[in-house]
C-alpha cells in the first residue's frame, strides 16, 4: 500500500513531510482546546454556551482563513503562504495562554482559527501541484491521516500536563506549547521549493490576477457550487454524528466506556485507517467513486448503529467502521477540489469548497438537537447524517472525474 512512497522524488517526499507535519501540528493545537474546555470553564467562570461560542467563532474564522489565504497563495506562492499561516496560528495559540478573560480568549482563538484554515488550503494546493498525478490521491489522503497523529499527541500531552500541574495552570502550559509548530517554518524554508509556476518569472502571478471571487465566474461556477455541496455533506455528516454520538451512547445506550482512554484510542486508530484506505482507493477507483463508496458505507453504518437492537459489545465494535468510513470522506476532498480548478484560482477554489462546508456544517448538530425534542436522539442522528452523506453522493456524481489530471504548473512527472 505504501510502495508509492518509494517511487516519488526527494522533492515530493520533503513536500509530503512538510505538509504532514503542518497538519498534525494543526490538529495538536485544535484538539488541545477541546480537552482544555473544563479548565477554561472553571478559570473564567464560563458556561457551556460561552465555550461553544469560542468553538463556533474559531470554526467560522478558520473557514474564512481557508478561502482568503487560499486566494493569497494564488498570488504570492504556496510555500510563502504556508509559512505565513504556520507562523500566524502558532503565534495566536501561544498568546491564548496569556488570556485573562473570556473576551480576550474569544478574539485570540478566532485569530488562531484564521491561520489554521489558511494552512490547510495552502498546504493542500502545494501538495497537489508537487506530487505526480499517479500518486496524488495516496499522498494527499495520507497527509489527512496526520490529523489522527496530532489528535493522539494532544491526548498524550493533556494526560501528562494535567497529571503534573493543577488545571488552572495546565491549560496555559498546553496553549504555550502551541508555539512549537513555528519551528516547522525552518524545515519548509530549507527543504520545500515553490512549484515552478512561482519560480518562473515569465509565468509568476501578478497583482492583476483573479481574486477570491473568480471561482464564481463563468466556466467554474457550477464546479464551485457542486464542490461546496460536497463539502457541506462531508462535514455535516461528520459533525452530526460525532458531536452527538457520545451523548447518544451514554443516555440512550447507557454505555460508560466512552470516558476511557482505550475507547478514544480505538476511535483515533479507526480515523487513521480510514484516511489511509481512502488515500489508496481514490487512485484506484477515481475520486468520484471513492467518495460514493465511503458515503454509502457511512449511510448504512450509521443507520445500523442507531436503529438496530445491538448489544453493548456490538455497539462498541461498530464504532470502528463508523469512524473509519467517516474519516475516508474528508481524506478525499483535497485531491478532488484541487483538480477542479485552473492554477490561477486553485487556492481560492480549494479553500472555499472545503471551508464553506465547515461553516454550513455547524448547523447540522443544532438540527439534531432540535429534532431530538420530538423523536429519539438516535433517530435524529440517523436522519441528519443520512441526508448529509446522501448529499455527498448526489453532488459528487455531478462533478467530472479528475483522477490522473496533470496540474501542469509544478506537478512532478508531467
Amino acid at each position: 500500500m505504501f510502495n508509492w512512497y518509494r517511487e516519488i522524488t526527494p522533492r515530493e517526499r520533503k513536500t509530503f513531510w512538510g505538509c504532514f507535519g503542518g497538519w498534525a501540528l494543526d490538529a495538536l493545537d485544535v484538539q488541545m482546546f477541546s480537552l482544555a474546555i473544563p479548565a477554561l470553564i472553571a478559570t473564567f467562570g464560563l458556561d457551556k454556551t460561552d465555550a461553544g461560542l469560542i468553538g463556533g467563532v474559531t470554526l467560522v474564522s478558520s473557514a474564512l482563513g481557508g478561502w482568503i489565504m487560499g486566494a493569497v497563495s494564488d498570488r504570492i506562492g504556496r510555500v510563502r503562504a504556508l509559512q505565513l499561516t504556520i507562523a500566524w496560528f502558532s503565534l495566536f495559540t501561544m498568546l491564548s495562554a496569556f488570556a485573562t478573560g473570556f473576551g480576550q480568549l474569544l478574539v485570540l482563538k478566532a485569530l488562531q482559527g484564521f491561520g489554521f484554515g489558511g494552512e490547510w488550503a495552502a498546504g493542500a494546493v502545494l501538495m497537489a501541484e508537487v506530487i505526480r498525478p499517479a500518486h496524488r490521491g495516496k499522498a494527499m489522503g495520507s497527509v489527512q491521516s496526520a490529523w489522527a497523529v496530532g489528535w493522539g499527541a494532544a491526548v498524550l500531552l493533556y494526560s501528562a500536563v494535567y497529571l503534573l500541574l493543577p488545571p488552572e495552570l495546565a491549560w496555559r502550559i498546553m496553549f504555550g506549547i502551541g508555539v512549537l509548530p513555528a519551528l516547522l517554518i525552518i524545515y519548509v524554508r530549507r527543504h520545500i521549493p515553490e512549484p515552478e509556476r512561482f519560480t518562473d518569472s515569465a509565468s509568476r502571478p501578478g497583482a492583476g490576477g483573479p481574486g477570491p471571487l473568480a471561482i464564481f465566474g463563468p466556466g467554474v461556477l457550477r464546479l464551485t457550487a457542486m464542490g461546496a455541496l460536497v463539502g457541506v455533506g462531508a462535514h455535516g455528516g461528520y459533525h452530526a454524528l460525532m458531536t452527538w454520538l457520545p451523548t447518544y451512547l451514554k443516555t440512550e445506550r447507557h454505555l460508560s466506556v466512552l470516558g476511557t482512554s482505550g475507547y478514544l484510542a480505538l476511535i483515533i486508530g479507526a480515523f487513521w485507517c480510514g484516511c489511509i484506505a481512502s488515500a489508496y482507493l481514490m487512485d484506484r477507483l477515481g475520486r468520484r467513486w471513492n467518495l460514493v463508496l465511503f458515503a454509502a458505507c457511512c449511510i448504512v453504518t450509521v443507520q445500523a448503529y442507531v436503529f438496530l437492537d445491538l448489544g453493548d459489545s456490538a455497539m462498541l465494535l461498530l464504532g470502528l467502521p463508523l469512524g473509519f468510513f467517516a474519516a475516508g470522506i474528508p481524506a478525499s476532498l483535497g485531491a478532488l477540489f484541487n483538480e477542479l480548478y485552473p492554477a490561477e484560482m486553485r487556492g481560492a477554489g480549494v479553500g472555499f469548497c472545503y471551508n464553506f462546508g465547515r461553516i454550513v456544517s455547524a448547523g447540522f448538530p443544532v438540527l439534531v438537537g432540535h429534532m431530538s425534542g420530538n423523536m429519539p436522539l438516535g433517530t435524529a442522528i440517523g436522519v441528519d447524517a443520512g441526508i448529509a452523506y446522501a448529499l455527498v453522493i448526489l453532488a459528487v456524481i455531478a462533478l467530472p472525474e479528475t483522477r490522473g489530471k496533470d496540474l501542469a504548473d509544478g506537478a512532478a512527472g508531467h
